[in-house]
């Protein structure tokens, strides 16, 4: 359920490079799957910094309510999206073929004091989905009830 006319996006995914879709698709897929309507944009922290600000300061003002931010080898873009918006922001850490990812998951749990970056595993885009999800149900009945029946379902086996 992407951004639209009569739907207001709760998560805000954005991601660095159009490479990393192929690992978002699982968070694209699981918050379609919870009926979670989302905005995704692409905009690197060290490419396109005056884009990355302008769409991370806006965020709350548009009615989002959680981040999630994916990016490889430095990662800085969960931390700078996190210096511009008062929304928790969850960081998903890109598989790179130099490091394997543990650069990207370094970067992002490493943020300085003041500016916390939540953070899934390598690659662990659908968990970014559940968490946020999760986030949401603090505050909404309806996405609480959607994690307990997919926790409920998970269960089953």
């Amino acid at each position: 359920m992407s951004q639209n006319e009569q739907t207001c996006p709760l998560v805000g995914i954005i991601m660095g490079s159009q490479s990393d879709m192929p690992v978002m698709q699982a968070c694209v897929d699981q918050l379609e799957e919870f009926g979670v309507p989302y905005e995704l944009v692409i905009a690197s922290a060290h490419r396109n910094p005056a884009k990355v600000h302008e769409w991370a300061s806006t965020a709350a003002d548009r009615g989002m309510r959680v981040i999630i931010a994916a990016a490889g080898k430095a990662a800085h873009l969960g931390g700078v999206v996190a210096a511009y918006t008062p929304l928790p922001v969850v960081g998903v850490p890109i598989k790179t073929s130099d490091l394997g990812g543990l650069d990207s998951l370094l970067s992002m749990v490493q943020m300085p004091s003041g500016v916390p970056v939540a953070c899934v595993a390598i690659n662990g885009a659908k968990n970014a989905a559940i968490f946020a999800t999760q986030i949401l149900g603090a505050g909404a009945d309806e996405h609480r009830a959607t994690i307990a029946d997919f926790k409920a379902k998970m269960a089953q086996g």
